[in-house]
């Protein structure tokens, strides 16, 4: 497909950092989740929650950035279907790559705990409104259900991943698509 539209660098970086940060921060996450309880575990759950922050933060703006700049359109080889369902994933991410890390906020706001967040060792980041304030039992019971709503997005976002990435690949290597043409920063030739 030459001359392929593509997405510009500001859509591909903020693609790939929150990618690849995501990725990390399942993984670290239910790694650091199985230590024991200790200072140090405590230490990893503040670079979680912190790197959490950032993504969400990312996140937004690459959701704000989506919505005012126009997208390269899919290759014409795609099927109308194939189109439909590769904007729903994307749709999906959005949803999540906001939804994930405000949950885990939404977590650390109502947990009976209290511990504060400290934004990579620099400052305290606010809790919430509200949640703190709440009877114990309450947050007992939000808690949990943040903390199931967080880890569950998890599992979503890799069973999501399996089908984009899959997708993509098949479409590149079998289909001979030149599709990620579109997102990956250093084009090449699928000759």
């Amino acid at each position: 497909m030459t001359g392929t539209r593509r997405y510009n660098a500001v859509a591909m970086s903020l693609h790939w950092l929150i990618a690849i940060a995501i990725i990390g921060m399942i993984f670290f996450g239910w790694w650091a989740g199985d230590l024991p309880n200790s200072t140090q575990k405590l230490n990893y759950f503040q670079i979680h929650k912190s790197v959490g922050l950032t993504i969400l933060v990312l996140s937004v703006a690459r959701l704000i950035w989506r919505l005012t700049h126009k997208t390269p359109p899919y290759p014409e080889e795609m099927k109308a279907w194939e189109k439909t369902a590769a904007t729903a994933v994307h749709w999906a991410f959005y949803v999540l790559i906001i939804a994930m890390p405000l949950a885990g906020w939404l977590m650390v706001s109502s947990s009976p705990l209290g511990i504060p967040t400290r934004f990579f060792f620099l400052f305290e980041w606010p809790h919430l409104p509200i949640l703190p304030g709440l009877p114990r039992d309450t947050k007992e019971v939000l808690d949990a259900v943040f903390e199931n709503v967080h880890s569950k997005m998890a599992w979503v976002i890799l069973a999501l991943l399996a089908l984009h990435v899959g997708a993509a690949l098949k479409h590149q290597f079998v289909e001979r698509i030149d599709l990620l043409q579109r997102m990956i920063p250093i084009p090449f030739s699928k000759k």
